[in-house]
């Protein structure tokens, strides 16, 4: 005889939502297991005679028990045991409990090592039948979250392994752009004037970085990642290098500003460069768009370009850090108001205002003031009739060759009288 029954029970939880198999091949057990396990509250009990069609039904769908009858004609309970391991899925977790009437020792045994997880003895008890199952339910139950939950922990582990797979490549890659920058000489240098509001002269010229390589973007973006993959001194040191190596193409009287970031600023390199060129023709642009990690290394480092006749600016002055903390600590030479404070100057009384308390700053501090970023003759003319001595920006000139240089700008001013 093949059966199955449903029977719904009171018994809320793990009962309520369960499957069990009984598989025994005496009728009788058969309908007295399902009836006592349907009236516990066990939601589904599928019932059978016949091993085969047990198995077939095992395929389809694992039950959550198997209750198992140890000594049939045919097929034994072993020779199930056996055939469920071929026909389950894989990580199937079925708790077998096998019914018998042998009390042997050894019988036992021999169940366990084939898969058994409990035993019922025949005659069957009902409380004992209740309590067996809903154990091996509760066993599965936790099982079965545990799998969860190590699924759950294996899927994050596969996600931070990838993406730590793709930091790797990605990280491999900004190294190789950065190496093939460095050794095929990819980066150049142009020069923007920087011109006196007095009388039109050209005072100096700013050395700017930029990069025949792929992909085409904006200089930073190439030293942040040369920074990333640590070759961020080595990527500005570069840059210097290349500048001064066409200072001497500057006129006599004009200076030629550089650019280097604090953690470039103390080491020896750089020091080295100004030493083998005409410091007092040099100023040192300090890009600060981080903290300055320790001031004392780098005031000493400044101290002996000083010496060597270097002059130093305090770049990007009203933008990133270059706040007063910062002016007051680093005493420059120069302070370069950024274009976030030139840019709409005339037409802005805020920034009128503090540019003028930076005029009288830097006089105090016997600094020089030059304004970046001017790109209307309005704007020249607010400078102007502020005290700026000097500026940059589009409307002077842009960044192009060393030899597009002119020594005397005054025609480009326009009527800022």
């Amino acid at each position: 005889m093949t059966a199955t029954e449903t029977f719904a029970g009171p018994a809320p939880g793990l009962l309520a939502q369960s499957r069990v198999m009984v598989v025994d091949d005496s009728a009788a057990n058969v309908r007295m297991l399902s009836r006592l396990l349907g009236s516990a509250g066990v939601a589904t009990v599928e019932g059978f005679t016949d091993p085969a069609p047990a198995l077939e039904r095992c395929v389809v769908e694992v039950p959550d028990i198997l209750l198992l009858d140890l000594h049939m004609p045919g097929m034994d309970g072993f020779a199930v045991m056996e055939a469920l391991h071929a026909v389950l899925p894989a990580g199937a977790f079925l708790p077998v409990v096998v019914l018998t009437a042998d009390g042997d020792a050894a019988t036992r045994q021999q169940a366990l090592a084939a898969g058994a997880k409990d035993f019922l003895t025949k005659p069957f008890d009902a409380i004992e039948v209740v309590l067996r199952v809903r154990n091996l339910l509760e066993t599965k139950d936790l099982y079965t979250r545990l799998q969860r939950h190590n699924a759950d922990l294996q899927a994050e582990l596969d996600t931070q392994h990838e993406r730590e797979r793709e930091a790797a490549e990605a990280f491999a890659q900004s190294t190789a752009r950065i190496e093939r920058v460095l050794e095929q000489n990819l980066l150049f240098m142009v020069f923007q004037p920087i011109v006196s509001l007095v009388d039109g002269r050209l005072v100096g010229t700013e050395a700017l970085a930029r990069f025949d390589a792929e992909p085409h973007r904006p200089p930073n973006e190439w030293f942040a990642e040369a920074q990333v993959v640590g070759r961020g001194v080595e990527m500005e040191i570069h840059a210097v290098a290349s500048a001064l190596a066409v200072l001497d193409e500057l006129p006599v009287d004009t200076y030629m500003s550089v650019n280097a970031s604090p953690e470039t600023a103390v080491g020896p390199e750089l020091a080295a460069l100004f030493r083998a060129s005409s410091g007092h023709r040099i100023v040192l642009e300090l890009t600060e768009h981080t903290r300055v990690g320790d001031y004392e290394a780098l005031l000493r480092a400044l101290d002996r370009s000083r010496r060597d006749g270097v002059r130093i600016a305090a770049d990007d002055t009203g933008a990133g850090y270059s706040g007063l903390h910062h002016l007051l600590r680093l005493r420059p030479n120069v302070v370069k108001l950024d274009i976030a404070l030139t840019r709409s100057i005339d037409a802005d009384p805020a920034r009128r205002a503090l540019a003028s308390a930076l005029v009288g700053f830097a006089a105090e501090i016997n600094a020089v003031l030059v304004a970046e970023g001017v790109e209307s003759v309005e704007e020249l003319r607010s400078l102007r009739a502020l005290g700026i001595p000097a500026a940059q920006g589009y409307r002077l000139a842009r960044p192009g060759p060393i030899s597009a240089l002119r020594s005397n700008y005054g025609d480009t001013f326009g009527d800022v009288d």
